[in-house]
This record gives structure tokens, C-alpha cells and sequence, in this order.
């Protein structure tokens, strides 16, 4: 007769209770190693990518616009370039607001520039759009051009009370940047 005892199979492998095999074990184990050497080389490398303190520092700047009266601009400095501020008399919203937007270079009206309900706040980047040069208009006394808004003195841009180009090379409007109000008399640029 023959022998029934069975005999251990050294190729067949060892089990635990749940079916994991001690190879399966070592195989994880050396994946997460891995996984976590892979992380410690990638982490600096991505973190040194961020943006450092004084440039987050600088990607925002907020204006105390309260001394400001109608007819009167403020010059502030938002991401190293300057930034006009202007509180608008009603004759200067009048005088944009009468301007056909079809007549336009660049089309927009007064209301596509300014925010709801603080109509009379143009915030505008002073830098005009055909070369880079810092417009005229601004300061007490500086020529504002042919529509009281904005003249470049380089190549002779002018823009209306709106900060729209009406005359001259530039292209578009001075840009608007992106704000908001965070109380009455403080806006937020950036």
C-alpha cells in the first residue's frame, strides 16, 4: 500500500492564518521605504518652488482711501509698480458716463471699471498700456490731457476720467486690477 502521509512541498509556500504570505510582508514593506525616501528627496525640491515671504508680502496691498476727496488721486506702489487711486467728482462720472462705449478704442463703461455701489473709486495700475511709461494726471497740478484723466508724456496718450484711451498709441485702457472693498474707507488690491 502506499504511504498517505502527505509531505511538506518545500516550493510550496508558507501561509498565515489570513493568507498573507511573509514575502507579500517584505514586498510592502519595501514599497513603503521607498515611498517615504522617494518623499523626503521630492518634498524640498517642490517646497524650495513656493513663493518666499517678501514676494507673498508684496502680491497684496491695501489703500486707506478715507482722505481722499472728490476730484483729488492717490499714488500707491502694488507689486512694484504704481497704482492710481481716484475719487471722482460727479461731473467727472457724468463726463464718462456720456461717452458712447462704441466710440471706444477699448469699450468699457465707467460701471465695468469701478465696483458697485463705490462708482466714485477708480482704481487703475499707472502704467500706460503702449510702452510701460507712468502717466501724467494723478498729482495735484500734472497735466491730465485732453479729457481730464490721464496723459502719458512719452508718446502722448491721453485717457478720459475713466482711465479709457482716447487718443495716442496705447492700446487698451489702464488697467484695473483685481480689489475689493474691506470696510468704507479700505480697499484691498491683489
Amino acid at each position: 500500500m502506499a504511504d498517505t502521509t502527505a509531505t511538506a512541498n518545500p516550493e510550496t509556500p508558507t501561509t498565515g492564518e489570513d493568507g498573507v504570505r511573509r514575502r507579500d510582508f517584505l514586498d510592502i514593506a519595501a514599497v513603503s521605504a521607498a515611498g517615504i525616501g522617494g518623499l523626503a528627496v521630492v518634498y524640498p525640491l517642490v517646497s524650495q518652488m513656493a513663493p518666499s515671504k517678501d514676494v507673498l508680502a508684496a502680491s497684496s496691498t491695501e489703500v486707506d482711501i478715507s482722505s481722499i476727496e472728490p476730484g483729488q488721486a492717490i499714488k500707491a506702489v502694488f507689486r512694484k509698480q504704481p497704482l492710481f487711486v481716484k475719487r471722482l467728482t460727479p461731473a467727472e462720472i457724468e463726463a464718462a458716463n456720456a461717452t458712447a462705449t462704441g466710440s471706444l478704442r477699448d469699450p468699457q463703461s465707467l460701471a465695468d471699471r469701478t465696483k458697485e455701489g463705490h462708482e466714485d473709486i477708480l482704481v487703475t495700475m499707472g502704467v500706460c498700456t503702449h510702452l510701460g511709461c507712468v502717466p501724467l494726471g494723478a498729482a495735484e497740478g500734472e497735466v491730465k490731457g485732453e479729457f481730464g484723466g490721464y496723459f502719458c508724456p512719452c508718446h502722448g496718450s491721453h485717457y478720459d476720467t475713466a482711465g479709457r484711451i482716447r487718443k495716442g498709441p496705447a492700446p487698451t485702457n489702464l488697467e484695473v486690477p483685481e480689489y475689493e472693498f474691506t470696510s468704507d474707507t479700505v480697499i484691498q488690491v491683489g
